[in-house]
């Protein structure tokens, strides 16, 4: 298999290309940046997502894309930063949709987020939930939306990821320094639900999507056990051997984060179902088991290759 991947210089991107090349497929990575790849085995192309070009004739070229590209959502919204957050998902999302309608991949798997949902308090949300309110429901809205012209001769997938838990960044590394320097607890009162997956499952998920044809539409990429904010500071706590106690009020964070600490305080309870009713085998369902593997064990994420298929 022959897959392009746009944003395949970030951490999800480049998981999935290691991945991809490990199985013995092809992994194309788009780059605004004419550079040689990060990763060996990877061919890089040149080109803006946002604007259509050349690449897309390498993607025409293609088996699968799976569509990753976007602005960076961890950082404070000015009117500027939310329209540049909006435009990256949806006109990206636009261009590969326009040429998956007419020729080139028969598999689309478009990135999205848990953040369609919105504040939903304890309601258990799947792939059959609609959309909240807030400024990261709509523009998931309209990212899911620009990949709809694709279905006319394309399965597409649409996913919704929550938080990914990496050594190599992302979440993870800012949640966990404030323990290492014994400052670390929950958020307010730590009641509202966190939906977290191991980066390891969230390329198996992207595998899955990309070779299992029975999958179409919403898919959340979250492991099976959410867990309160709370719960989430106490297992940091324990696996790091620090105290987890010390509480970060609510509104010093939304002073220091504007609207952008909506991403942090939302309530988003999210279960995979659609994942695990195609068999899918979680390599870490649970979250302690998961922070162990990559907070106390040497790296091992540069040779490891989740692979879709269930009990893998």
């Amino acid at each position: 298999m022959k897959v392009f991947i746009t944003g395949g210089s970030g951490l999800i991107g480049r998981a999935l290309a290691r991945s991809l090349i490990a199985s013995g497929h092809e992994a194309l990575s788009l780059s605004r940046r004419a550079a040689p790849a990060e990763l060996p085995g990877v061919r890089a192309v040149a080109g803006d997502p946002t604007v259509p070009g050349p690449w897309l004739e390498a993607l025409a070229g293609c088996d699968a894309c799976v569509n990753l590209a976007g602005e960076p959502v961890a950082k404070r919204w000015t009117p500027e930063r939310k329209r540049a957050i909006r435009h990256s998902r949806v006109e990206s999302t636009r261009n590969v949709a326009a040429l998956l309608a007419e020729r080139g991949p028969s598999v689309l798997v478009s990135g999205g987020a848990i953040g369609i949902y919105g504040e939903r308090g304890d309601e258990e949300l799947d792939e059959s939930s609609p959309p909240g309110e807030g400024f990261l429901a709509e523009v998931a809205s309209a990212w899911e939306e620009a990949a709809a012209p694709a279905r006319r001769r394309a399965r597409v997938v649409l996913l919704r990821t929550g938080i990914v838990l990496s050594r190599e960044g992302g979440a993870l590394p800012r949640l966990a320094q404030p323990f290492r320097f014994l400052a670390g607890g929950p958020v307010g009162g730590g009641a509202f639900w966190q939906s977290w997956i191991h980066l390891d499952d969230e390329v198996g998920l992207i595998r899955l999507a990309l070779e299992d044809d029975r999958l179409s539409g919403p898919l959340v990429a979250t492991a099976p056990q959410p867990v309160r904010n709370r719960d989430l500071a106490r297992a940091l706590g324990r696996v790091l051997g620090r105290p987890s106690f010390l509480p970060t009020p609510a509104f010093a964070l939304r002073a220091a984060l504007g609207e952008m600490s909506e991403v942090v305080l939302a309530s988003e309870r999210a279960l995979p179902r659609a994942a695990l009713a195609c068999g899918y085998s979680f390599r870490f369902p649970q979250l302690e088991p998961a922070l162990e593997d990559l907070l106390r064990r040497a790296p091992e994420s540069a040779t490891r290759s989740p692979s879709a298929h269930p009990g893998a």
